[in-house]
């Protein structure tokens, strides 16, 4: 473990003196990205500095205890070594934890869309609450958001929505949601009092600022078109609403959030960027299947992921079979009970299948 630990480390103490360099800071695109790679192994480095200072106390220990003849002492010695293997043991179990493969988009913004599914108008007012379940949680880590598109219903749901979290460790937290969210509750509309069961999908991608393809013009194709909804006089006579299809593979990406039909343009691009490069990485996954059983489920919106019961209170992870009652705080954007139990799933689950 040790030899490990030291390789990161001289890397660590390399790119320190790297991000120094006038000629490198000169070159942001280089900075950050040595920066990032730093910012990734600190923890590491930081560690391997305390394992070897207490693999250092083990050996003068052991020394020690093999040249004393005085019994008392002895035992104190032995006492003391008991408890440096133990801190060599935790200190291991961190290393492995630290080890395992990154998602290198963890650290990155999220872009999330929020899409209508089984239920019609109660699909639609669930896709709202979800929605704001978002927002309020990123409000609670401090994080932005920004709109990108939105398509509400007639009664105040939302039919589709796109909306940016950023905030650092966004799509480490969020990147689980993806999948069908099921709600299962009375609707407003229900006479008799009946539980209905409706389904909203969620999709979640990395906002991803470089990518190793080319976005050709010749393979888009930019509308323009009046915004709907609220915004006045000035949303209902200018064309400022931007659609992009990219044609090779037939994504569209719209936004209308903004009244410059430039900054549209650029934050439809973005999510272009993100849509494209999560297509993508999905080809390149799908030809190694057998890799799924390392992940707990994420990406898909086929997958049926949780249920939402209102009546009992009770939301359920069906990936980690893992509950929780208290749904009014939950919808509340008090969602990182869950986000924790999932990132501890991921983390056991790479364990299991990483050999150290």
């Amino acid at each position: 473990m040790i030899e490990k630990t030291k390789k990161i480390k001289q890397r660590y103490d390399e790119l320190t003196l790297l991000v120094t360099n006038q000629e490198i800071i000169a070159d942001n695109k280089q900075m950050k990205k040595l920066i990032k790679e730093r910012n990734a192994i600190e923890e590491i480095a930081d560690i391997h500095q305390i394992l070897e200072k207490t693999l250092n106390e083990k050996a003068e220990t052991e020394e020690i205890l093999k040249n004393e003849k005085e019994n008392e002492i002895k035992h104190l010695f032995e006492d003391e070594l008991v408890l440096i293997n133990k801190h060599i043991n935790e200190l291991e179990e961190k290393i492995k934890v630290l080890l395992l493969p990154k998602d290198e988009n963890d650290e990155n913004n999220v872009i999330i869309e929020i899409r209508q599914a089984a239920g019609g108008d109660e699909s639609a007012l669930f896709g709202r609450q979800l929605m704001n379940m978002y927002i309020r949680y990123a409000e609670r880590k401090g994080w932005k958001v920004e709109i990108i598109n939105i398509s509400e219903s007639e009664i105040g749901g939302i039919k589709e929505v796109t909306f940016i979290i950023k905030g650092k460790n966004a799509y480490k937290n969020l990147k689980f949601e993806s999948g069908v969210h099921r709600v299962q509750r009375v609707p407003e509309t229900e006479s008799q009092g009946r539980v209905h069961t409706s389904t909203t999908t969620v999709a979640v991608l990395p906002e991803v600022e470089e990518v190793d393809f080319e976005i050709y013009d010749k393979d888009i194709k930019i509308d323009t078109y009046r915004a709907s909804g609220a915004g006045g006089q000035h949303i209902n006579k200018t064309d400022s609403a931007i659609r992009i299809t990219h044609l090779p593979t037939g994504i569209v990406v719209s936004c209308q959030d903004e009244r410059s039909q430039i900054k549209n343009k650029e934050r439809a691009m973005k999510v272009l960027k993100s849509k494209l490069y999560d297509f993508y990485k999905g080809k390149i996954e799908s030809e190694y299947k057998e890799n799924r059983k390392n992940q707990i489920g994420t990406g898909d919106r086929s997958e049926r992921i949780r249920t939402y019961n209102f009546p009992q209170s009770r939301i359920t992870d069906h990936r980690i079979n893992f509950s929780i009652f208290s749904i009014d705080d939950f919808m509340d954007g008090n969602i990182q009970v869950l986000t924790d139990e999932l990132l501890r799933e991921d983390q056991r689950v790479k364990l299991e299948h990483n050999t150290f």
